[in-house]
């Protein structure tokens, strides 16, 4: 290859001066090389069709949900709908346990009554949490904060009264009672949870919530003030609920996707 094959091959793509082109008239390889550049010029351009089967997938599936769903039904139902039935579980434990009294704790009033509130207070707001669509940046530091006070407040909120049984008999009653009137709230609050995508701080939430309908009616019916059986019947349970509801809504399928 010469210099002017070299001057060529590097001109090329555009006209070729004068010289350049009687150059290449006369070469042979020159020749074989504009031939072979111009029959690529002519081919088709190379494109890579998008891949629609994703797409395809999805339209399916939202036209599927759609179907099943057409409109959207208001959120604020399933939240009155769970706190309707938090609020039959606490009446209906507190009447079939409080044959002698509704109220049993033997703390002052004042501690009784705002303890109380407390609880509903965080049994409420962990129920918004966990279905109102619009809580994007969930609180994690409010909901933290809630559960600590509330209990901080358990134990020291006792009256440091001990019937008389032992303190195994004891705490296994309140344990009892607490999972048996969670059963219902925390399942309902599981099927609705299923309704849209699996979040920890809603199933967080969720758990404190339900768990906490237990610990609302063993707060007013328990008479046993001791911070043991504070502890580890009334607080322990509690959490260990909440991250059962945790646990179990990891587990489960989402049932709707519909937007």
């Amino acid at each position: 290859m010469t210099p002017q094959c070299e001057r060529v091959m590097d001109a090329i793509g555009g006209p070729l001066p004068p010289e350049l082109a009687s150059h290449a008239a006369s070469c042979e390889d020159c020749r074989a090389f504009l031939e072979g550049f111009g029959a690529l010029q002519t081919l088709p351009p190379v494109t890579t069709p998008p891949s629609t089967r994703g797409l395809e997938l999805a339209r399916t599936r939202t036209l599927e949900e759609l179907a099943v769903q057409p409109v959207a039904r208001p959120w604020w139902r399933e939240l009155l709908v769970l706190l309707v039935t938090y609020a039959v579980v606490m009446v209906g434990g507190l009447f079939a346990l409080g044959r002698a009294g509704l109220v049993a704790n033997t703390a002052s009033p004042p501690v009784v009554a705002g303890l109380a509130l407390l609880t509903l207070a965080l049994v409420g707001g962990g129920a918004y949490i966990a279905l109102a669509p619009k809580v994007r940046r969930f609180p994690w530091a409010l909901l933290a904060m809630g559960a600590a006070t509330v209990a901080i407040l358990q134990v020291l909120g006792g009256s440091g009264y001990a019937p008389p049984r032992s303190f195994l008999s004891g705490v296994m009653g309140c344990v009892k009672t607490e999972v048996v009137l969670s059963i219902p709230p925390m399942a309902l609050a599981l099927v609705l949870l299923c309704r849209s995508a699996f979040q920890p701080v809603r199933a967080i939430a969720a758990g404190l919530s339900s768990a906490g309908v237990s610990l609302f009616v063993v707060h007013l019916h328990c008479s046993d003030g001791t911070t043991g059986h504070l502890m580890f019947g009334h607080l322990v349970p509690w959490l260990l609920l909440s991250g059962v509801a945790l646990f179990l809504r990891s587990r489960l399928p989402t049932r709707s996707h519909a937007p």
